[in-house]
């Protein structure tokens, strides 16, 4: 009796494994076989300005969990800040021919002759949160006038009209070649033309880094005693911005605003700490998204021609203050990881 128990038991495990196995082939809704065969076995290279700091691990954390759900393959080259190495590294990928190349230029006019040269290559290009004069196949980023703009604007509800405060604020760049710059003072200087009780009394280029930010502010400080605030351009140069307003005892005196990906440890926690007053982000996390569907997009629908049909997916962007500050906010490395963009 056992025995016939055990087996009957066993047939019925077999018979749902069966079932099981069946299930795990994924449905056909007369797309996903297409989709799927489009992913597997191709290659998507990315070469990042430097994969040293947060927004480029982000987009890659998205599409490395990407590419391993659907089976295509990321090649990353980091040139770590200099640009020549950057071009060396784009130039050896267009000769290796991956499906898709992610360009992420520093500069506006290094990359440009490189992004034609993998179009007519046939590989399909993107240019993520930095744009090179050419336009390519598809950019997928913040759009840097109207983030500045937003800025600005920020800054004149602090130190504007009815503020009661000088009107007099500064300006602390970062390299005055690079998109953010270029665009994103035009964004400045247009919201300011709205706001005539606002006087710039000092534009500095910091060059990306927070110990000129520092020393940059620590002067400017000091020239101006009354300043009200610091429009910045990237999250990871003011930090030491912050740190030299502080230093001053002049931490809620001088209002910095900052710009970047909204990392929790970089933008939320400043604004939490009040390092920031406002905090512009263009959500990292959700560009990594996009990043990830646009490369999906382009295996799918390769371009006839390299920039034949472009597009853009221009990041929705989010200011943080500490009356909206929220668990949800900002993001971490640690949840794109696990779960994408």
């Amino acid at each position: 009796m056992n025995v016939r128990k055990i087996m009957i038991g066993l047939a019925a495990a077999a018979s749902f494994a069966g079932v099981g196995g069946a299930l795990a082939d994924h449905f056909d809704d007369g797309q996903y076989p297409a989709f799927e065969k489009a992913m597997k076995g191709k290659t998507v290279a990315f070469v990042p300005i430097s994969m040293g700091f947060d927004l480029p691990q982000a987009w890659a954390a998205g599409l490395q969990h990407d590419a391993d759900k659907y089976g295509y393959k990321l090649v990353i080259r980091d040139p770590n800040w200099d640009v020549a190495a950057g071009a060396q590294a784009l130039t050896q990928l267009i000769a290796e021919k991956p499906d898709v190349l992610i360009f992420h230029p520093l500069d506006m006019t290094a990359y440009s002759k490189l992004v034609k040269k993998a179009g007519d290559a046939g590989i399909a290009t993107i240019q993520v949160n930095l744009k090179s004069l050419n336009t390519g196949d598809a950019y997928v980023g913040a759009d840097w006038y109207d983030l500045l703009a937003t800025e600005a604007e920020a800054m004149a509800k602090i130190c504007g009209a009815g503020s009661g405060q000088s009107g007099k604020i500064a300006l602390l760049e970062g390299n005055p070649t690079t998109p953010t710059v270029i665009i994103g003072m035009q964004g400045i200087n247009d919201t300011l033309a709205k706001h005539q009780e606002l006087k710039v009394v000092a534009t500095q280029s910091a060059d990306w880094d927070a110990t000129k930010a520092h020393d940059i502010t620590s002067t400017i400080l000091k020239q101006n005693e009354d300043l009200c605030g610091i429009i910045g351009f990237w999250d990871g140069q003011d930090v030491g911005t912050a740190a030299a307003i502080k230093e001053a005892g002049k931490t809620g005196k001088v209002h910095l605003i900052s710009e970047g990906g909204g990392r929790q440890a970089a933008a939320c926690d400043n604004v939490a700490n009040g390092n920031f007053d406002a905090y512009v982000s263009h959500d990292a996390e959700g560009q990594a998204r996009d990043l990830e569907m646009t490369v999906r997009m382009l295996l799918q629908n390769k371009p006839e021609k390299g920039g034949a049909h472009p597009f853009a997916l221009y990041t929705p962007l989010k200011t943080i203050t500490k009356d909206n500050l929220s668990p949800s906010s900002c993001w971490t490395i640690e949840d794109i990881k696990a779960n994408g963009g």
